[in-house]
């Protein structure tokens, strides 16, 4: 059950407030063909009382950026566009009720919820997003609070800073929270060569420059089939069935120590990208051979998340004021792609050499980023836009993950513990609700450990048993890591 709040229309707050255009990419996220939504859960240690959210959503939320208090209004030539409205913020906060438990654990009533909630559309005449209080104890938290965030107000980085922005850091809250130094966003960075001599250096160069043509007019053409023609074959992780989107979800979450992840990293010469993908790649890979031995052949890709903005490469995040400045290198918006990378085939040699799997995926990714194809993807989604309008575009990007068999994504998440109104926050992770995909994987890091978070289309994957197939692959990686020599591998 749900605790009903007053309702109250939404009214201009002004006649002569003028409509703000919404970017492209916000449109293709909201729309007939594809709609997405962010759901970040944050796990407190103690419970919280309602007027202090109340008052954190009037006083911080709603002015960290006027889009929460907005609503998507039609414009000229089938353009979109934000219209401020006044918020009613008693509607937009969910307080459920579960029944009492022998236990007194409300894990089992929470996923449920969870579900329902990622399950039902956010009404299209308030602003785009809602607060869920979970007043019951489960095994991680005495409250979880849930903010369920339109995808169309921003991507994961804009979403994760506005986050921020209502958080403290536990110690000292006047102290600004730290992030982990380098390379730590899925797609993020590659590495940059140095010195040698000027007839070697051209050289180089010259041979990166053709090799760099060939890899980009593989990456779009392979992305255009893939987005297009070419789909995924059928497996435990793909149904392939149409309307997968509005089928219920379930998610599950495991933990993994960063240092270990580290230690990987170091042992093979890898990103800690290459070795996350590689360990949901291989866990994916065994939940599908259990599930069907020949599906360890399926041909199988997985989407990854690539954030696009200028020096993204574990920056941190900016404040709200700077990312919403004209130029601003780390801009507020919807600034991703999508990178596509085959999951490695299952045989007998990666069985007993777990490492191949981190080493293939890794190999693969670099390749993919020496090329301009993800910038000609969005040349040609802005074409598709401005022919045949934002919806058929919209279209496309539903293909292209409808085509696919599961997304990853990735954010980064403070070293030191947060608070929430002085409630210490135990853990956090989010997943994306809409997509037309049986399985996404989502990753955050907090606090020297990665929260990885999996959701499956509910009834056709089991989310138990791809959790352990995911722990497994970790186990069977670091062994392997720890028994190789400290000599660096070739990529």
């Amino acid at each position: 059950m749900m605790k009903k709040k007053s309702k109250m229309k939404y009214v201009d707050m002004e006649e002569q407030v003028p409509l703000e255009p919404m970017s492209p990419s916000a449109q293709y996220l909201k729309s007939s063909a594809l709609s997405l939504t962010i759901l970040a859960v944050l796990e407190l240690q103690h419970p919280m009382e309602d007027s202090i959210a109340i008052k954190l959503v009037k006083e911080v939320f709603l002015p960290i950026n006027p889009r929460f208090s907005s609503i998507m209004v039609a414009g000229g030539n089938g353009e979109k566009k934000w219209k401020r409205v006044e918020v009613n913020v008693d509607d937009h906060i969910h307080v459920p009720v579960f029944p009492a438990t022998e236990t007194g654990y409300h894990d089992e009533f929470f996923g449920e919820y969870f579900s329902r909630m990622a399950a039902e559309e956010l009404p299209p005449d308030r602003p785009l997003w809602e607060i869920h209080m979970v007043k019951h104890r489960t095994r991680t938290a005495a409250e979880s609070v849930v903010f369920k965030l339109h995808h169309s107000l921003g991507d994961g980085y804009s979403l994760m800073g506005a986050l921020l922005s209502c958080l403290q850091r536990l110690d000292d809250p006047s102290i600004p929270l730290t992030f982990p130094a380098g390379k730590f966003c899925v797609g993020g960075g590659g590495g940059g060569g140095g010195g040698g001599g000027g007839g070697c250096s051209v050289l180089r160069r010259v041979r990166g420059f053709f090799k760099g043509m060939v890899n980009t007019a593989s990456d779009f053409g392979w992305s255009v089939l893939k987005s297009s023609l070419i789909e995924d074959d059928e497996s435990p992780i793909r149904s392939g069935e149409d309307g997968v989107e509005f089928r219920p979800i379930v998610t599950s979450t495991t933990t993994f120590s960063i240092d270990q992840i580290k230690e990987i990293k170091t042992k093979l010469n890898v990103t800690i990208n290459d070795v996350v993908t590689g360990i949901i790649m291989l866990g994916t890979r065994l939940y599908m051979q259990k599930a069907s031995q020949i599906s360890s052949e399926a041909k199988s890709t997985a989407l990854v998340l690539l954030n696009t903005r200028a020096a993204a490469r574990g920056a941190g995040y900016k404040s709200v004021s700077e990312m919403v400045e004209p130029g601003s290198k780390m801009p507020w918006g919807n600034r991703f792609a999508f990178l596509h990378v085959p999951i490695p085939k299952l045989s007998d040699v990666e069985l007993q050499d777990p490492l191949i799997f981190v080493k293939k995926v890794h190999r693969t990714i670099k390749k993919r980023r020496n090329s301009a194809g993800i910038y000609l993807t969005g040349q040609l989604l802005d074409l598709i836009r401005k022919i045949k309008g934002p919806e058929s575009a919209s279209r496309y990007i539903h293909g292209t993950l409808k085509n696919t068999s599961m997304a990853i994504s990735n954010l980064i998440g403070p070293i030191e513990p947060m608070a929430l109104a002085n409630q210490p926050i135990n853990g956090l992770y989010f997943a994306v609700a809409g997509p037309p995909q049986s399985l996404s994987v989502t990753i955050v890091s907090y606090v020297g450990i990665l929260r990885i978070a999996m959701t499956v289309e509910k009834g056709f994957m089991d989310p138990n048993k791809l959790k352990s197939c995911v722990e497994y692959a970790f186990e069977a990686i670091y062994k392997a890591a720890l028994q190789t020599s400290d000599a660096p591998t070739k990529s």
